[in-house]
């Protein structure tokens, strides 16, 4: 299938993969089959770092050239230079207390053949755990009608995360493994809040794997979770972390630490 000339992504897809490789990311996909090679799909990944929706869609372009629209915060599009990218690679942005708006523009989006990259977590996970999803993934695949592809990535959270500063000799020579599983059909006679768990537990399953594929013990290392013997916050810890700094954004909009 050809698809249509994109110079500013098609751009943005050539920085990354310069930065990826001036980096020596080590780069190992596990089930890139699984994400189609033409229509409209729901792509549900895991959120441990803020460079995997690059990492997702770096991968993507090299098995099958799609790319990707991912669902992103408002505050992202507000930024003059960024925003006008965002726009151009017609990524869509998520007003989090108003999100109707996005919803639609994701499903048409599905209907008209696109990939949309969806974070089910609603957020990076600072304990290296998958937390609680919300809905938007499911129910975007069954009222577009089309597959949802469930994908997990660990390692990503080592080239930038939150909470973490990362220094550029953490970040040489990062091995990145990303499992793929098999395509899941929702329809709108299913209940979203079950179809959601099973989701969850699909993913966790492919975290699992990925895990134990990574090429490099975590135990004792910042980015490895706790209940797996790494020196990651709990996922209690983590949450208390994500409090504090949500009532400190609120007292203060201009602060993002």
């Amino acid at each position: 299938m050809k698809y249509r000339n994109e110079p500013i992504y098609t751009a943005a897809i050539g920085a990354g993969r310069a930065m990826f490789g001036a980096l020596r990311v080590r780069r190992t996909v596990i089930g890139a089959q699984n994400v189609p090679d033409q229509g409209g799909a729901v792509i549900a990944m895991t959120h441990f770092g803020y460079l995997e929706f690059a990492l997702v869609e770096w991968a993507t372009w090299l098995h099958n050239r799609r790319r990707i629209r991912f669902m992103t915060k408002k505050s992202i599009f507000e930024k003059r230079v960024v925003g006008s990218f965002m726009r151009n690679m017609k990524h869509i942005p998520v007003d989090m207390k108003a999100g109707a708006s996005a919803y639609a523009a994701a499903v048409a989006a599905l209907k008209s053949g696109e990939l949309i990259g969806v974070f089910p977590e609603a957020g990076v996970s600072a304990s290296f755990t998958i937390r609680d999803f919300k809905s938007g993934a499911v129910r975007l695949a069954a009222e577009a009608g089309v597959p949802l592809i469930p994908l997990a990535l660990w390692g990503g959270q080592r080239l930038l995360t939150k909470n973490r500063k990362i220094t550029l000799r953490e970040r040489l020579d990062v091995p990145i493994v990303m499992v793929v599983g098999e395509p899941i059909t929702v329809t709108m006679a299913d209940d979203a809040t079950a179809a959601t768990a099973r989701l969850k537990s699909t993913m966790e399953d492919l975290l699992g794997k990925a895990q134990q594929f990574y090429p490099l013990d975590g135990t004792g290392q910042w980015w490895h979770p706790r209940h797996l013997g790494g020196a990651a916050p709990t996922p209690e810890e983590a949450a208390a972390a994500d409090a504090e700094r949500e009532l400190r954004r609120a007292e203060d909009p201009r602060k993002r630490r």
